[in-house]
Order: C-alpha cells, then sequence, then structure tokens
C-alpha cells in the first residue's frame, strides 16, 4: 500500500478555497474511476487559510503508475499551475503494516501488536 500526504500552500490565501472548489470533480472521479484507489482527498486546512492538506491512498505501485497515467492527475495539474503557490511538501510511503487505532476494549494504541500486514 502506498499513502502520499502534504500540504500545498497558496500566496493568495483566496485562491485556496477556489482551488479547492474547482477539483471537486477529478477527486470524484479518481476516488470513482481509478483501480486501486482507497482514498483521496484536497482539502481546506482548517487552521491555516491558505492550506490544502494532501491524502492519497493506493493499492500498489501499479496503481500509483496508473493515477500518473491517468487524465484525472494531469487535470489536477493543470489545475494547480493556474495559482501562485509556495513550494509544496507532499510525499509518497510505502506501507507495510496497518493495525486499528483502537483496541478490542477501546484504547487508542500507538503499537502494532497483534495487527496484521
Amino acid at each position: 500500500m502506498i499513502a502520499i500526504a502534504g500540504t500545498i500552500h497558496f500566496v493568495d490565501p483566496a485562491d485556496r478555497d477556489a482551488c479547492v472548489a474547482a477539483a471537486v470533480e477529478w477527486v470524484r472521479s479518481t476516488r470513482q474511476d481509478e483501480p486501486g484507489c482507497l482514498g483521496y482527498s484536497f482539502s481546506a486546512d482548517p487552521v491555516d487559510a491558505d492550506r490544502i492538506a494532501v491524502f492519497e491512498l493506493w493499492a500498489d505501485e501499479e496503481s500509483l503508475a496508473g493515477h500518473f497515467g491517468h487524465p484525472n492527475f494531469a487535470a489536477m495539474r493543470h489545475l494547480l499551475r493556474g495559482y501562485p503557490r509556495h513550494p509544496s511538501a507532499v510525499r509518497k510511503y510505502r506501507i507495510d503494516l496497518d493495525g486499528p487505532v483502537y483496541d478490542e476494549s477501546g484504547t487508542p494504541r500507538a503499537d502494532f501488536v497483534g495487527s496484521e500486514s
């Protein structure tokens, strides 16, 4: 599994909301139409008026590579080029283990004891 997470900062905070609104079509299409997309979010940060939070979850490298070649990806890149931005900080992470946040008793756990890969 692969996660992509990060932030995009706009020079003009007013551009953030316009960009998020304009991206809805491609966010929805990516979630619905792209094989291996397990999660895709491009959302306004509730604290910083100039920041978008990016989060994606892909089943594997093949599905992520497919996304990079998909028209949705090209459309999002084109959209973002229309707004002056500061350098972004978006990275990809390979995930080799996952587990629930809460154990059977409802206690949050930071460890992965009993988790399956």
